[in-house]
C-alpha cells in the first residue's frame, strides 16, 4: 500500500521538521554567542559598570582609587582561580578562606614566635595549603564523599585547628619577616602606585588561563566536570584529575594567605571570614557554570572586579553597605539565572 505525505498544518511551518534550521532572532543570536563565549556577560557589565560610576563618582577614574579596587580584589580574586578549578570539575569548595587563613597564620606563627627564616616559613605555609586540598580531594575522590559536604566539614576543620594553633592571637607584621609582607609592598605605576600582590594576581590568572586552554591537563579537567563518566570511558584517569585539582587549589589558597598578610600588614585567624562565598560569587558572576564543564578563569577576574567596582562605586555614591549586600545579591541570581539560559540544549 503506497503511503502519501500530508501537507503540513497551517501555521506548523518548519517548526516541527527535524534538522529544521531555527529562528535567528535576537535572542538566539545572544544566546549563541554567550553559549560560545561564557565571559563576554561579565566583560560587558564590567565596563558597563565602570562607564555607569565614571559618570555618577567624581573620584571613581582617580588612579589612586582603580589601584584601590585592584588591590581590595586581590585577596577573593586569587581565591576565585582555586573556586573556578574546582567549580569546572562539578563540585565546589567551602574551606578555601579557611585554607587561606590557616596558611598565613603557620607563615605568621613560624616567623614571629619561633623565628623560622621568612622563606622557609612561607614555603610550610605553601605546605599546609597543599595538604589541606590534599585532604579534601581525598575524602571526594577516595571515600567518594560530595565536595559539598566534604568541605563544609573541612571548613570546621581548618577553622579550629587556625584558632588552636593562633591561640586567636593577631599576628602583628612588625614582628614577622620582611617576605611575608612583601605583597603588600608597592611599586609606582604611571600616576598611582600598585602592589606586588596584585601583579601577581594578575600573574596567576594569566598562567591558569593558558594552562586550562593549551595543556592536557586543563582539557581533562574540563573533561570530567562536563561528563566524569565519559570522560573516564575515554581514557581520563577521574579521580587523579580531580585529587590534582584540589592540590592546587589548595595551593594557590595559601599563595592568597601570603597576600592577605601583605594587604592587611598583620595574620588575624579572624580575617577572611566571608572569602568562601565571595570566591564562589566572583566565579559565578564570571560566567563559570556551577554545573561544571563552562567557564574561563579570565572572567573570575571579571567577577571579582565587578564586585569591586560595585561596592568601590556604591560607596562614593553614598549608598548604605547594606543595599551594596542586596545589589550583590541579584547579581548572584541573574547570573546563574543567564546560565541556566545558556545550558539550554539548542532547539
Amino acid at each position: 500500500m503506497s503511503t502519501q505525505l500530508q501537507p503540513a498544518s497551517k501555521g506548523a511551518g518548519t517548526a516541527g521538521v527535524v534538522g529544521a534550521p531555527r529562528d535567528e532572532t535576537l535572542s538566539t543570536r545572544i544566546h549563541d554567542l554567550l553559549h560560545r563565549n561564557a565571559t563576554l556577560g561579565p566583560l560587558f557589565v564590567l565596563l558597563l559598570a565602570v562607564v555607569y560610576f565614571s559618570i555618577t563618582a567624581d573620584r571613581f577614574l582617580a588612579p589612586a582609587n582603580l589601584s584601590l579596587i585592584v588591590q581590595q580584589v586581590m585577596v577573593v580574586g586569587t581565591l576565585g582561580i582555586a573556586q573556578t578549578l574546582i567549580i569546572l570539575t562539578a563540585g565546589i569548595d567551602l574551606s578555601v578562606g579557611a585554607i587561606m587563613v590557616l596558611s598565613s597564620i603557620v607563615m605568621a606563627k613560624l616567623s614571629a614566635d619561633s623565628g623560622v627564616p621568612g622563606l622557609l616559613a612561607l614555603l610550610l605555609g605553601f605546605t599546609v595549603g597543599t595538604a589541606c586540598g590534599f585532604v579534601n580531594g581525598a575524602l571526594v575522590t577516595r571515600l567518594k564523599l560530595p565536595p559539598f559536604i566534604v568541605t563544609l566539614g573541612t571548613l570546621n576543620v581548618f577553622f579550629a585547628i587556625n584558632l588552636w594553633f593562633s591561640q586567636s592571637e593577631t599576628v602583628r607584621g612588625t614582628d614577622m619577616s620582611s617576605l611575608l609582607l612583601w605583597t603588600g609592598n608597592t611599586i609606582d605605576f604611571g600616576d598611582t602606585r600598585i602592589t606586588y600582590g596584585s601583579i601577581l594576581m594578575l600573574v596567576l590568572f594569566a598562567v591558569f588561563a593558558w594552562v586550562l586552554k593549551n595543556t592536557a591537563w586543563g582539557k581533562h579537567v574540563y573533561a570530567v566536570g562536563d561528563d566524569a563518566e565519559a570522560a573516564r570511558l575515554a581514557g581520563v584517569r577521574k579521580d587523579r584529575v580531580l585529587l590534582s585539582v584540589y592540590v592546587v587549589a589548595g595551593l594557590i589558597c595559601a599563595v592568597a594567605g601570603w597576600m592577605l598578610i601583605g594587604r592587611i600588614a598583620s595574620a588575624s585567624p579572624q580575617a577572611g571570614i566571608s572569602a568562601n562565598l565571595d570566591s564562589i560569587t566572583a566565579v559565578v558572576i564570571g560566567g563559570t557554570s556551577l554545573f561544571g564543564g563552562r567557564g574561563r578563569v579570565v572572567g573570575t577576574l571579571f567577577g571579582a572586579l565587578i564586585v569591586g567596582v560595585l561596592r568601590n562605586g556604591l560607596t562614593l555614591t553614598g549608598v548604605d553597605v547594606l543595599w551594596q549586600d542586596f545589589a550583590v545579591g541579584i547579581l548572584i541570581i541573574v547570573a546563574v539565572a543567564i546560565d541556566q539560559w545558556i545550558r539550554k540544549v539548542k532547539a
